[in-house]
């Protein structure tokens, strides 16, 4: 019998491993004082009222959830962000319902505006030849300063421009205006004619 008693310490002793069962619950709690309350040093209760309820820890619970645990010896896949979901299992948001129209409006038209149209470019050159059939070359002397050396520039430039009726003659001051494109090279008209040539 005393026999047994020993062999049963002896197990006893053997379980236990320095740092658990006791020892282990002694060190996570804080020794108390005789007399004195853990929470009267943090936070002063008041004795007239009710005690307020304890707020329990949400850290231990946060902790768990964003860190799964790992088993060693495997090879678990990391958890995937909420971008890669596939389109089929993604969140849907709410669309706000609108109430259908009962009836339709038509559709109208408005009038167009007669206006004239924008403003065409015109030119006052002195026609130099008039040897085509219904064309007419006008030659434009342009006439302005540098901009940055103001130096006054001469230069010239000739336009074909359409004459139906052949009115204008070499020599001739006339005013062209621009239209569309009449042909290759031509993109003037003959507006008139302001000064025959002498």
């Amino acid at each position: 019998m005393a026999d047994e008693e020993n062999i049963d310490e002896a197990t006893d002793e053997a379980e236990q491993v320095p740092g658990t069962s006791a020892e282990a619950e002694t060190a996570d709690t804080p020794e108390e004082v005789p007399g004195t309350d853990p929470g009267d040093a943090e936070e002063p209760v008041a004795e007239a009222g009710p005690a307020p309820a304890a707020e329990p820890e949400t850290e231990p619970v946060a902790e768990a959830a964003e860190a799964p645990e790992e088993v060693p010896g495997t090879d678990a896949k990391p958890a995937r962000s909420r971008k890669h979901v596939p389109r089929s299992l993604r969140r849907v948001r709410p669309r706000p319902k609108r109430d259908p129209a009962a009836k339709r409006k038509p559709i109208t038209r408005a009038p167009k505006p007669e206006g004239e149209r924008g403003r065409r470019q015109e030119r006052r050159g002195v026609v130099v030849s008039d040897a085509g059939e219904k064309t007419i070359v006008v030659k434009v002397d342009v006439i302005k300063s540098h901009p940055r050396y103001k130096k006054v520039v001469r230069r010239s430039v000739k336009f074909h421009a359409h004459d139906e009726q052949n009115t204008a003659g070499v020599g001739d001051t006339v005013r062209i205006v621009e239209t569309r494109p009449l042909s290759k090279t031509k993109r003037w008209r003959l507006a008139e004619v302001v000064e025959k040539a002498k």
